[in-house]
C-alpha cells in the first residue's frame, strides 16, 4: 500500500464541531486524507454563534506547524482562521520553504456574525500569506474586505475583484457565491488563463454552518490526493452540495446547524435526498 495522502490545516478550533478545525477533519476524513493540525485559536461558539475566542500564542502555532511538517510532513496545506497579525505572520515563516498546494480560506465573520479577524490582521493576510496561496477562497465579502472595496453585486464585479486579487499574490482566486442572490449558488475560479464557472441550485435549509471551512478543506484534500487545482474545485464543490443537501437529516443545535460532511458513509441515517 501507498502511503496516505496528508493535509496541514492550519485554522481555529469550533467547539460545535461544524466549522473551523473539526469541519476540516472531518471533510479530510470523508474524502480519504490524513489531517493534521495547527490550532490558531479556541473559540466557545454553538450553532447560535460565538461565545468567546482564545488565540493561542504565534510561537505555539509554528511550533505546531514545525512539529509536523519535521515528522509527518503534508502533501498540501489549509489555512483557515488566524485571528491576529501575529499568526499570519508566524504561520507565513513557519511555512519557508514549504513547496506544496496552499489553499487559504480568508475567515473574517462567523456565520453568526461574529467578527474572527481584526482589521491589522487582514493586511498581514494579504501582505504575508497571499503570495504563499496556491488558491484563495473568499466570499464576497471577504474579498471586498481584502480590497477595502464594496462587495461584488453582480458577476462582472465579481470576475474584476477576483483578478484583483490575483494582482495581490495569489495564483488563484475562488470568489464563492453563497452570499449572492439568484436560485443558483455560482462559483467562479479565476486565474490568469481565465474564468471557470462551477454552479448549483441554492438549497432551502438553515443548516449552511461551515460551508466555507468545509469548501476550502475539500480542494484541499483533493490537491493532497494529487488533483490539478481545476479538478479539485470541481469534486469539492459537488461534494459540498450534497453535504449541504443533506444537512437538515443531522438536526444539530436551534440555530445554523452543520453540514453532513459524512453524508456519503452514514449509510444508516436517514437524510434528505
Amino acid at each position: 500500500m501507498g502511503r496516505a495522502a496528508r493535509l496541514l490545516i492550519i485554522a481555529g478550533s469550533d467547539s460545535g464541531g461544524g466549522a473551523g478545525i473539526q469541519a476540516d477533519l472531518k471533510t479530510a476524513s470523508a474524502l480519504g486524507v490524513f489531517g493534521t493540525t495547527a490550532i490558531t485559536a479556541i473559540t466557545a461558539q454553538n450553532t447560535l454563534g460565538v461565545q468567546a475566542v482564545e488565540v493561542l500564542p504565534p510561537a505555539l502555532v509554528a511550533a505546531q506547524i514545525d512539529s509536523v511538517l519535521s515528522d509527518i510532513g503534508a502533501d498540501a496545506v489549509k489555512i483557515g482562521m488566524l485571528g491576529t497579525a501575529e499568526i499570519a505572520r508566524a504561520v507565513s515563516a513557519a511555512l519557508e520553504g514549504y513547496g506544496g498546494p496552499v489553499v487559504l480560506d480568508p475567515v473574517m465573520v462567523a456565520k453568526s456574525g461574529d467578527a474572527l479577524l481584526s482589521d491589522d490582521a487582514v493586511t498581514a493576510l494579504a501582505r504575508h500569506l497571499l503570495p504563499r496561496a496556491t488558491l484563495l477562497t473568499p466570499n464576497l465579502p471577504e474579498a471586498a474586505r481584502l480590497l477595502d472595496a464594496l462587495p461584488a453585486r453582480t458577476e462582472a464585479e465579481a470576475v474584476e475583484q477576483g483578478r484583483a486579487l490575483l494582482a495581490l499574490g495569489a495564483k488563484a482566486v475562488l470568489m464563492k457565491g453563497g452570499h449572492a442572490e439568484g436560485p443558483l449558488c455560482r462559483d467562479l475560479l479565476v486565474t490568469a488563463t481565465g474564468i471557470r464557472r462551477h454552479e448549483a441550485p441554492r438549497v432551502a435549509t438553515r443548516n449552511t454552518h461551515g460551508t466555507g471551512c468545509t469548501l476550502s478543506s475539500a480542494i484541499a484534500s483533493c490537491l493532497a490526493r494529487g488533483a490539478t487545482l481545476e479538478a479539485a474545485v470541481a469534486e469539492a464543490h459537488v461534494w459540498l452540495q450534497a453535504a449541504i443537501r443533506a444537512a437538515d437529516g443531522l438536526a444539530i443545535g436551534a440555530g445554523h446547524g452543520p453540514v453532513h460532511h459524512f453524508h456519503a458513509v452514514w449509510h444508516a441515517q436517514e437524510v434528505p435526498a
